[in-house]
């Protein structure tokens, strides 16, 4: 651990991850211009999911690299960089199951995403997260399924429309999970910190 703690806490180490996941996070928001560019204003700030993820770790990121401790973007980053990089690799080897082929943008898409996942756990011990920031966190994650599933602004994946409903119902137990990592990554008296 004390290797993997000099790593993550190595300055120029946060810098290139802070850069690798800025240009990610531009590149998931050109990613999502087709569907953004039929979404109704006022379901914009809910349909880029992954992308604003990023956006979240990078800002909580950019705050430890310069001693700030924004609890809240913290929060968000490890809630939502699980949440959307784990489903992100389902979604995508279920087009695979679905459609019997993945093209090489899906596999970047499963790589880029489960480590997405990883990150937000990996520097989670870094984080200050109050119950505040967890319950914030959490209600913006809750209220984006609201978005997606009863409003239908998901994000489109090939043919998986045909199976929105099972996909909703998976998505909602997902962010329950990801708001329990959170707490117990986060916010919980007995956790680990580094």
């Amino acid at each position: 651990m004390p290797m993997l703690y000099f790593l993550l806490s190595n300055r120029s180490f946060m810098w290139a991850l802070f850069l690798i996941n800025l240009v990610g996070t531009v590149y998931g928001y050109i990613w999502y211009m087709p569907q953004l560019e039929q979404t109704p204003a006022v379901y914009l700030p809910f349909v880029p999911d992954s992308p604003t993820a990023s956006l979240f770790f990078t800002i909580a990121l950019f705050g430890l690299l310069i001693g700030r401790g924004w609890g809240l973007m913290q929060a968000l980053a490890v809630m939502t960089l699980f949440k959307y990089g784990i489903w992100a690799v389902v979604m995508n080897i279920l087009t695979l199951i679905v459609t019997g082929h993945l093209s090489w943008i899906g596999w970047m898409l499963v790589a880029s995403h489960f480590g997405m996942a990883i990150q937000g756990l990996l520097y989670a011990p870094f984080f200050k997260v109050k119950v505040i920031h967890l319950m914030i966190a959490a209600i913006w994650t809750l209220h984006n399924e609201i978005i997606d599933y009863v409003y239908m602004q998901y994000p489109v994946y090939s043919q998986l429309h045909l199976y929105i409903q099972e996909i909703g119902y998976f998505t909602f137990w997902l962010s329950i999970i990801s708001i329990f990592v959170t707490w117990y990554m986060c916010a919980r008296s007995s956790r680990t910190t580094w």
